[in-house]
């Protein structure tokens, strides 16, 4: 996971960037209704969705299990997606739950990444913080559903600024680590092709 991490580090700024765009676009917006929300973020999701099934499938290098935790990822994201878009006549208690399931399973495969890089990256601290803030979301709407739509909003908003703030950090650091490794690597080349 960390070389196709270190590849791909682009792809999580992306996401961030996205995420933040989100929460951005939710808090600007008081007036929102839950359905107008939900499409937000099915939009958001199915973008994200998108994006990782096509590094999934286009990234032949990368470790099989990496390329399906990724694809998998995708493949979650797109549905809850498709779902929030695509079905607007459910009711919002459903589109809610919708959010909150895509939220706490996004959350859990962060952590098993994070978990998985933890000896790659000084700062994995950065992944577990965005897996267990996506948990720790989903876990509130499922549990907690009727607290308003105000405040749902607020709550979602203010969970996808953080996610997003700490997933592109995240990214900037993977660029920086590959950077770092390629200038090693490089220097260990040059020294032995001296030799």
């Amino acid at each position: 996971m960390g070389d196709f991490l270190l590849r791909r580090w682009w792809l999580v700024v992306v996401r961030g960037v996205a995420a933040i765009l989100f929460g951005v676009l939710a808090l600007a917006w008081p007036g929102i209704t839950v359905l107008a929300l939900v499409t937000l973020f099915g939009v958001y999701a199915f973008v994200d969705g998108v994006v990782a099934i096509a590094v999934a499938l286009a990234d032949k290098v990368a470790p099989d299990a990496d390329r399906w935790m990724t694809g998998l990822l995708g493949v979650v994201s797109l549905a809850a997606g498709v779902v929030a878009v695509t079905l607007p006549g459910i009711t919002a208690l459903t589109l809610l739950y919708v959010i909150a399931a895509w939220s706490v399973v996004a959350g859990v495969m962060q952590i098993a990444v994070a978990w998985r890089l933890r000896k790659v990256l000084t700062r994995e601290w950065l992944l577990f913080v965005s897996g267990g803030l996506s948990v720790a979301l989903g876990l509130v709407l499922f549990f907690r559903p009727g607290e308003g739509a105000i405040a749902l909003v607020v709550t979602i908003a203010a969970f996808a600024l953080l996610w997003g703030v700490v997933l592109t950090l995240v990214g900037i650091r993977l660029r920086a680590i590959g950077k770092r490794l390629t200038a090693e690597a490089e220097f260990a080349e040059g020294t032995t092709a001296a030799l």
